[in-house]
């Protein structure tokens, strides 16, 4: 190796080995995060630009390259901008230390990736969601001795227990139903993709009952197109129907429980928000939450880890646990015996 990329290697393994977990004090989780990025990396100069790590040096970590890097995540990784802009910090963090133990040879490095900005992030708009207790009070409020309210309070019931969005609830037909124990309901979500969800008894019992109510019975062929909910004109219920149907009854409540309900404008995707709070809550994985919501990606689920402290502390706790595995995983053996530091755990 020459004396300078022999710089690169020492002050990173320095970096890893007694700036983060001595001097900056952080966890072996976040350790590893860190860790990941680097091995990315250098998987990168490696494979994409014929680079060994004896071969790199701070003049090479140029913008382009790193640009380069960070594109080839979201392209060929298929990774986030969320997870992009990690890779960019640990990179940006390590340039900074770089920098100040040496000075001359990596300050154009650092200046390079503070030029290089964070992509901008999808707006996560703040979601609402209602307690248990709030459900259960929303559950209250239909009058089951009416139509309409029998229709309302399966629908409530449906859009909570199997966290369905709007108009994969409009979509429901007969066919979609699958009454036992338990019970099942079909969703057809984004890109035409279908799930299958289980309902609780508590919920299959008010299905059952809207059912007889209304004659409908899903085994029956000739009637399964037939959709599940209908309003008062057309057979085929609308999301701004589904709106103003819970608009009504969480107005009731409001009016009727002000020590509850304290966020404004709730919308049918409270009840789906709800659910997967409760969930976690009630200890299932963020991977089993993915599934049950159909989410693309893990991270999309993430955000319900962020209601309160309890909820964070499980997230983080799951994250560090695929993480390792991840970079077990990910250990082009001359890279982890060029590079140990980047593969050991305290």
């Amino acid at each position: 190796m020459s004396n300078k990329s022999n710089e690169v290697v020492t002050l990173l393994k320095e970096y890893f080995t007694d700036y983060l977990p001595n001097t900056r004090g952080l966890s072996e989780n976040s350790i590893a995060v860190y860790q990941y990025a680097f091995q990315l990396l250098f998987g990168y100069l490696r494979d994409a630009k014929g680079l060994p790590p004896e071969k790199v040096t701070f003049e090479l970590l140029s913008e382009d390259t790193i640009r380069d890097f960070l594109q080839y995540l979201e392209d060929e990784r298929d990774c986030s901008i969320k997870t992009r802009n990690l890779r960019r910090a640990a990179i940006l963090s390590f340039a900074k230390f770089a920098s100040k133990k040496s000075f001359a040879t990596a300050l154009t490095f650092y200046s390079d990736i503070v030029s290089l900005p964070k992509k901008r992030e999808p707006k996560i708009i703040g979601y609402k969601h209602f307690s248990k207790e709030e459900i259960g009070i929303l559950l209250k409020l239909p009058n089951p001795a009416t139509i309409i309210g029998q229709r309302d309070v399966t629908l409530l019931s449906l859009l909570y227990a199997t966290g369905a969005r709007a108009q994969e609830l409009c979509d429901i037909t007969l066919q979609d139903i699958t009454l036992g124990s338990p019970s099942r309901v079909r969703l057809t979500g984004k890109g035409n993709k279908s799930r299958v969800v289980t309902i609780p008894g508590t919920c299959t019992a008010i299905l059952e009952k809207y059912l007889r109510s209304r004659h409908l019975e899903p085994t029956l062929k000739a009637a399964g197109s037939r959709h599940l909910f209908s309003s008062q004109t057309h057979e085929y219920m609308t999301i701004s129907c589904i709106e103003s149907i819970v608009r009504k009854y969480v107005t009731t409540a409001i009016k009727q429980y002000p020590d509850f309900f304290r966020e404004e404008n709730y919308t049918p995707h409270s009840f789906r928000h709800s659910i997967a709070v409760h969930m976690l809550e009630a200890g299932n994985s963020l991977i089993a939450i993915k599934a049950f919501l159909g989410h693309a990606s893990v991270s999309t689920t993430a955000i319900y880890a962020q209601v309160t402290p309890e909820l964070a502390s499980k997230y983080l706790d799951e994250r560090g646990k695929p993480l390792k595995e991840a970079a077990l995983a990910f250990q082009p053996q001359p890279l982890a015996m060029e590079l140990p530091f980047l593969y050991k755990r305290r």
